[in-house]
């Protein structure tokens, strides 16, 4: 049974009408959750005493506490999240960033969002002065996937994530937006692989994605997979591709691939390449390809242009990022000549491609750099960077 905040207007409805209450009023309580963000049912005043007191009852309040926020020099925040049977998650507030920046510091976007070139006619355009906030959410208690590079995968998969510990993440994050923060973006980029633990991914989305609470647009949520086919045809089909994809991809040939994400020898490139090449993806959207720049790894023209040759036919864009350090693993992300030669070769053959900004990391709040608080390596080659 879904806990009570991972509940639709229509399960309220269910669950309320058993105890006497009229239909109008699931839509209340829903309302108090997701839109204004209250789970305390002291303060959901236009519910009746009784109702109040049932919902405390079913502890709708106890699930989830703030540990800590670290705050970075750049604005971004990570929250730590402690969940009900004591283990942390983290997940990362990211600002807008405008302005110039230094050559570790550019990019398109502080996180692989949506499309800001699509039509936004249907969405309401964003207020002035507002500061608009993308938020990095987890969906693991660690990570399975074991890729080398990423400090979620080092102690392995403690446990998935339910839908409400998924959306109590954003719940958490837009309390702590200032008067001028708006969120705009949520993307699934933190802990754990999102369509690994595919049903809760798939009930937050629709939580965080319904008119009754949140409301985000489809389009801006953006789910990240390092390539679980059978899944990435599922999500096609469960939401007819509104949902934004971004992909892992890390490498352009198996061989590469396998030894730095070891997913691929279960669900190689052309199969991977197929099934975004299948994928219901709407008129004017891309699909986003995340390519993690190891020094001396998968950083060299060669692999640049085999990814320029991989990717003909299929709508997307890249996110190059330099690896951000983890203190697992002795890889590191390349130099700054290396990157801006392989970008030139990608935009040479007509892609759009751009370069990560790097955020948070003073805090450990970057990409790849989220983890479980003391983990120690699990997965072999982490520490000695071995692939």
């Amino acid at each position: 049974m879904n806990h009570p905040i991972a509940r639709t207007p229509e399960e309220w409805a269910a669950a309320l009408a058993a105890r006497g209450e009229r239909a109008f009023v699931a839509k209340q309580v829903f309302g108090w959750i997701h839109k204004k963000g209250v789970v305390d049912p002291s303060k959901m005043t236009n519910l009746s005493a009784k109702l109040r007191q049932a919902l405390a009852d079913e502890k709708l309040s106890e699930w989830m506490t703030l540990d800590h926020v670290h705050h970075s020099a750049d604005k971004t925040r990570k929250l730590v999240l402690r969940l009900a049977d004591g283990v942390t998650i983290e997940t990362v507030l990211l600002p807008s960033v405008s302005g110039p920046g230094s050559p570790a510091d550019i990019d398109a976007d502080s996180a692989a969002a949506p499309d800001d070139d699509e039509d936004d006619e249907a969405e309401a355009a964003p207020l002035p002065n507002v500061v608009r906030v993308t938020q990095c959410i987890s969906t693991q208690v660690g990570c399975a996937m074991g890729c080398v590079f990423c400090a979620s995968g080092v102690a392995g998969l403690k446990r998935h994530l339910e839908a409400h510990e998924i959306v109590g993440q954003v719940l958490a994050g837009k309390a702590l937006l200032g008067d001028n923060e708006q969120l705009r973006n949520v993307v699934f980029m933190g802990m754990g692989e999102p369509l690994h633990n595919y049903d809760a991914t798939a009930r937050a989305l629709k939580l965080l994605t319904h008119p009754e609470g949140i409301g985000l647009s489809t389009r801006r949520v953006t789910v990240s997979t390092s390539g679980l086919v059978p899944e990435i045809e599922r999500l096609g089909k469960d939401f007819g591709g509104q949902v934004a994809l971004a992909i892992s991809l890390h490498a352009a040939d198996d061989s590469t691939r396998s030894a730095i994400m070891p997913i691929n020898r279960k669900y190689p490139i052309g199969e991977l390449m197929a099934a975004l090449r299948a994928y219901p993806l709407p008129k004017r959207r891309r699909i986003t390809i995340e390519y993690t720049l190891v020094a001396g790894k998968n950083d060299g023209p060669d692999q640049a242009h085999r990814l320029s040759q991989l990717l003909r036919g299929v709508r997307v864009k890249v996110n190059l990022i330099p690896m951000n350090p983890i203190a697992a693993s002795a890889l590191g992300p390349s130099d700054w000549e290396r990157v801006l030669s392989f970008q030139k070769v990608l935009t040479d053959a007509g892609y759009s491609c751009f370069v990560r900004r790097r955020r948070g990391d003073d805090v450990s709040a970057a990409c790849g750099q989220l983890a479980l608080l003391g983990a120690k390596p699990k997965v072999k080659g982490f520490k000695e960077g071995r692939l």
